[in-house]
Parts: structure tokens; sequence; C-alpha cells
């Protein structure tokens, strides 16, 4: 006797909604069709629905998102970052409380307190024919933004090592839901080959058709909802083992939409404006932002980060801000609108020497240009560097490009030697913009605060 076992999945939705009807239209094709069938058939989430970049997801803190799964009827999700470390400690502890779903995630737990009831390490789930059907999910171990939020965050690496071998022992199937990224999967996948499929994310890699890895079926479907994925088993009752296993991504761009998810979108919009209007303060004069000069609203952003975290020097990027504010009333969700990354301050010592190196890598065409994805970045372009605190002589070359002359610090030169208390975005602790920031030992993540909050405190002083 053969059975056969279907898993449908979404992965770094990211709140782009515009994608999630075409989605549940998908899923609920596929839950009417295996029904007909008869065959065990699951609706898996591999993280990062929630991205507080859309109004939906800012004004709700999650719960929209979460009323829209359980609409789509999903059976199992695993949380990404934009879950885990965007979300304030009390918004993550209640957040699936609702949920018709479950949800594993094996190496988080909270610090100092129960844990939330929805929180579980595995699912397992039995077909009809008893088999025993194993999901668990990890997500990325960002520890320095997790534990000053309330949690505790393992390594998955040392989760697997302890758990993996009893878990295949309970389970005929495991399937892994990682919120990890494409390299450190295939590494999961050479070290722990008990696993059957991994369905992945976070990287927002594309893994079309039957891709293993150490005869590991690993799976991803991109981002934003521009493919949703499939996973079919096959199980052989005589030889009691899996025979056959498949996964494929198909994208959605022509997808139909589910009529009553547009609804309710649309219903969750509406109400999402309505909680973000509330008034932050009434310009007498408009605004406006440049990605490539200096502004009076970039510059008062960066003087308010400097002194709402009580440093010597800040340093921000005009491309932080989208657009400009006009004159009359302001709301919350002008703020959103404008200023939507999930960025937080972060204060680094740093040397004199180092900070005239980041300045110099500040004036560098290519870095003012760069169309950055990621690091929570929502923007279109890094723009123009703003400092307070530092008075930077500069020069344009003949060749068109401004250059650092000299930098001082309270009218004398920038000490080579003194370390200075330098505030920025947390953006720039990845990747490669500023080594100097990214090697930095000594960093504070100040938590749960975005930049929009301190450009909201700042407009409302503005004047």
């Amino acid at each position: 006797m053969k059975e056969k076992i279907h898993i449908f999945y979404s992965n770094d939705l990211h709140s782009n909604f515009e994608n999630w009807s075409k989605i549940t239209h998908f899923m609920k094709k596929q839950r009417f069709m295996y029904q007909e069938k008869k065959e065990d058939h699951y609706f898996v989430d591999i993280g990062d629905h929630v991205d507080r970049s859309h109004p939906i997801a800012e004004a709700f803190r999650g719960g929209a998102n979460v009323q829209l799964l359980n609409e789509a009827e999903y059976d199992v999700v695993t949380i990404g970052n934009n879950e885990g470390i965007t979300l304030e400690y009390e918004d993550l502890y209640g957040l699936y409380d609702d949920a018709s779903f479950q949800v594993t995630v094996a190496n988080l737990s909270a610090s100092e307190s129960e844990q939330p009831k929805w929180l579980q390490s595995k699912i397992t789930k039995i077909s009809d024919s008893g088999l025993r059907i194993t999901f668990f999910g990890l997500t990325a171990p960002f520890t320095p933004y997790y534990e000053p939020l309330g949690w505790n965050i393992d390594s998955p690496i040392e989760y697997l090592k302890k758990n993996i071998m009893k878990m295949k022992e309970n389970s005929d199937i495991v399937i892994f839901l990682s919120h990890l990224g494409l390299p450190e999967d295939e590494r999961i996948a050479e070290q722990f080959p008990e696993i059957d499929v991994i369905i992945g994310g976070h990287t927002h890699h594309v893994l079309k058709n039957n891709y293993t890895h150490n005869g590991v079926l690993m799976t991803a479907a991109g981002k934003f909802g521009s493919y949703v994925g499939e996973v079919h088993l096959t199980w052989d009752h005589t030889t009691d083992g899996l025979i056959k296993k498949e996964a494929f991504i198909s994208e959605t761009v022509h997808m139909e939409e589910d009529k009553e998810t547009v609804k309710s979108i649309d219903k969750w919009h509406n109400l999402a404006l309505e909680k973000l209007a509330t008034p932050i303060t009434t310009l007498d004069e408009k605004l406006e932002i440049d990605w490539y000069t200096t502004t009076p609203l970039m510059e008062m952003l960066t003087k308010r980060l400097k002194d709402w975290v009580n440093a010597d020097i800040a340093m921000l990027n005009a491309g932080l801000i989208l657009e400009g504010l006009p004159k009359g009333k302001v709301t919350y969700g002008d703020i959103h609108r404008i200023c939507p990354h999930p960025i937080n301050p972060c204060t680094t010592e740093l040397r004199g020497i180092e900070i005239m190196e980041i300045v110099r890598g500040a004036y560098d065409p290519k870095l003012i240009h760069l169309q950055l994805i990621g690091f929570g970045f929502r923007g279109k372009v890094i723009g123009k560097f703003i400092f307070d605190g530092l008075q930077i002589d500069s020069e344009v070359g003949d060749d068109g490009i401004e250059r650092v002359r000299e930098v001082s610090f309270q009218g004398e030169p920038l000490d080579m030697n003194r370390t200075y208390r330098f505030v920025t975005a947390d953006m720039f602790n990845f990747g490669q913009m500023f080594p100097e920031i990214v090697r930095a030992q000594s960093k504070t993540l100040h938590l749960p605060d975005f930049l929009r909050n301190v450009l909201a405190d700042a407009l409302r002083n503005y004047q």
C-alpha cells in the first residue's frame, strides 16, 4: 500500500498582501482537491509573514496577519525575525493566542516568565493510516536583539544535535520549517540527513523543482508571495519508508484572487488607517526630502537621534526618509509612511581613527547611490549621509566627486585615539558598508524603538 502526503507552503510574505489573496485562492483549490481524493494535506508558513513596514502589520502588531492565516485555514507556522525581533515582548507573547493553527519555534523561549501557550518545539500530525508526520521550526538566532526583548534564542545546530535522533525515532516523516537561510539549511542537510524535507526561508532564495542536498529534499519560494510552494511525499507501507519526495513552486502573478480575502484585506487596511491617524504635530511649513542633499528634516532627525541616546556623534542616511511632509497636520500614519523601516538605533563605541574612516566611506558615490535591499531597509537608495556632532570640511574635485579634507569635533580636530559614543541605524551592523561598525565590539541596540519613533519625537518638538 502506498500513501501520499501533500504540504503546501508560503514564506517571507513580508505583509505584501497584494499577493496574499492569490495564495489563499491557490490553497483553497488544493484543499478541495485533496479532500476529494481523501489524501492527507497540510498548509504551512515559514515566517516573516508579518512586516511592520505595511500599515496593517504596524497598526495591529501582526494580529491581522494571524487572522488572515486563520481565514486561509493554515495548519502549522513558524516565525521569522520580523515576528521575533520587530515586535515588543508583549506583542509577540500574545501574537498567536487566537490562532486556529499551531506554531513551532524550537529554539525560542521566554526569559523570565511562563512560556506563551502557543509555543511548541515540534508538532506531530497523524495521517489517516497512522503515519507520524513531525513538523518543527527553527528561526534565525539574532541573539543581540532577542535577549534585550526578553527572549532566549538557542543555536539551531545545538538544538538539532540534542533532539534530532529522538525526533526521528518518534516520527515516520520529519519536516523542518526553517527560517535560517539557504547556507544554514545546506549545512543542516549535510549534518542531519535524518530530516526528510527542509522548507526554507529568510534569505529569499528560490529552489524550484526537486532540489536535494545530501538526500534531503529542499524547497523555498522566494519572497513577497511571488511564489507558492508544494511538497508531495509517497510512503510505502510495504517497505515502511518514503519512496518518493517531490517539491515544486509556482508563480502567483497570473493566479486568480480569492474574493473573500480581498475583502478581508480591504477591511483591515481601512481599520489600520483609522488606527494610525493619531495626530503627532501640525507643521507651519512643508518639510521636503532630497536623498542626495542635506535637508532640514534629515538634520532634525539626526540631531534628535544623537540626543535620544546621549551620543557624541550621530550618522544617518537621507534615503531613510522616503518622502517629505506637507504643511498642516501630521499623523503617526504619515510618519510610518515616510519611515516604514523596522530599523533600530544602535550605539557603538568607536575610536576617532575608525570614525574618520566611516566619514570618508560615507562620501563614496557608490555607497550613496547603492540601491540596498535587506537589513531592514525598505527604501530605494542609501542617499547622502548626514552627521550631527561633527564638523566636516570637504571639497569637490575636478572629477565632480566630493572628498573629506578635515573632520572636527566640538571645534577641535577629531582625536584619533579617543573613544567616542557613535549612534546610527542598526542596518549598518550588517554587510560591508562600514566594516568599522560591523567589527566593533561594544554595541547597544536601543530596543524596541524604531527610527520612526525618534522622528515622531523630533517633529513634536520642531518649531
